[in-house]
């Protein structure tokens, strides 16, 4: 199948181009494509016809089906999305509020993996559990993070692989540029230019990954960040675990692990997000510019996390836990916000990719 954006040569049965991922058209317009893969899958977990699946967008439906009993399957079904047979089509997207179940399972498997390496520390004084315990206890709670953020992904474009990927490359190529940044205003470190050098470090390496168009959703956007978040976060945590280790002391290695990942959702993997999201939202579907980046849409959002991780870093706020609290709640305010743009996005790419399609 020849790509009408970039004149790739796909083959016949894909969903979207392999290379700059552009959306082909279902074979019947006005119904699902019975071969569909995502589709027939989807019927079997479900159990429900395609148009039964929608519910309104309410808050209280986000969380709704956390405590529910979840089976294998339902979790595969989730693992195989995202690639170029599995990525459902926009007539096949529900474009309301997801409800995502998988991260609190992720947590768990998480809690359980680092109090058992805690145990092998403290109980058993066997150093050889350190490496996996700073690990598990820096990951932990951020990428419980990303995979809400990834079930949040209505679209379900990206494929679990590729947020790996992300997080790995992403976070290392965020912090590499950070220390850059940091070494050419060595003069002149204060909260705000911590703020400026980090979050402009991320947004460079979301730039990287959202430049090709083949994520071009805000929702999309808002994963991207979100994973380069969790790569920073994580990464930097585990760096000052190991600081207080070397200091000779256990309970400071807890203590920064701990405390670290308490606040860490609501920190540089909110941020991540919320810049990454404004950012797809400004470049949309056409090539990312230069000048897009001083657009209202984006700026207006890069200052606005510039200043949480200001006032984050502050003395006034980083020695009370209350105040950082409050930004972290803040943070996910203005998520769940993007996250309601992202959905009203997909609604309305609907209605254009059906409208063309007939």
């Amino acid at each position: 199948m020849q790509c009408p954006n970039c004149d790739y040569s796909n083959r016949k049965e894909v969903r979207l181009c392999l290379k700059c991922g552009h959306e082909f058209a279902s074979i019947n317009n006005n119904e699902q494509d019975p071969n569909s893969l995502f589709y027939e899958f989807s019927q079997l977990v479900d159990g429900l016809p395609m148009h039964q699946r929608s519910v309104k967008p309410k808050f209280q439906n986000i969380f709704s089906r956390v405590f529910r009993m979840h089976s294998d399957v339902e979790a595969e079904r989730l693992f195989i999305v995202g690639t170029s047979l599995t990525t459902p089509t926009l007539d096949e997207v529900v474009a309301t509020w997801p409800k995502p179940w998988l991260f609190t399972r992720v947590f768990l498997f998480a809690l359980f993996a680092y109090l058992g390496l805690y145990v092998g520390v403290s109980l058993f004084g066997n150093i050889n559990f350190i490496p996996g315990l700073i690990i598990i206890g820096s990951f932990a709670v951020p990428f419980t993070t990303l995979i809400f953020f990834w079930e949040m992904n209505a679209p379900q474009n990206i494929a679990i692989y590729k947020i790996v990927y992300v997080v790995l490359i992403g976070g290392i190529l965020s912090l590499l540029l950070a220390v850059i940044f940091y070494d050419i205003l060595r003069h002149n470190i204060n909260p705000v230019t911590i703020g400026i050098v980090e979050e402009l470090s991320k947004v460079v390496a979301v730039i990287f990954f959202v430049r090709p168009l083949k994520y071009k959703y805000i929702l999309n956007g808002l994963l991207l960040g979100a994973a380069i978040g969790v790569g920073f976060a994580a990464f930097e945590t585990a760096g000052y675990a190991l600081r207080a280790l070397l200091s000779n002391s256990y309970h400071m290695l807890y203590y920064t692990i701990i405390w670290r990942s308490i606040f860490s959702p609501g920190g540089h993997v909110a941020w991540g997000a919320i810049a990454g999201a404004a950012l797809c939202r400004v470049q949309g579907d056409s090539k990312l510019q230069f000048n897009m980046l001083f657009k209202p849409k984006f700026f207006l959002f890069f200052v606005l996390v510039v200043a949480f991780h200001a006032l984050w870093d502050s003395p006034w706020i980083s020695n009370y836990p209350i105040g950082q609290l409050f930004l972290m709640i803040l943070s996910w305010v203005i998520v769940f916000r993007m996250i309601k743009m992202g959905l009203n996005e997909i609604n309305e790419k609907k209605r254009n990719f059906t409208t063309t399609a007939r």
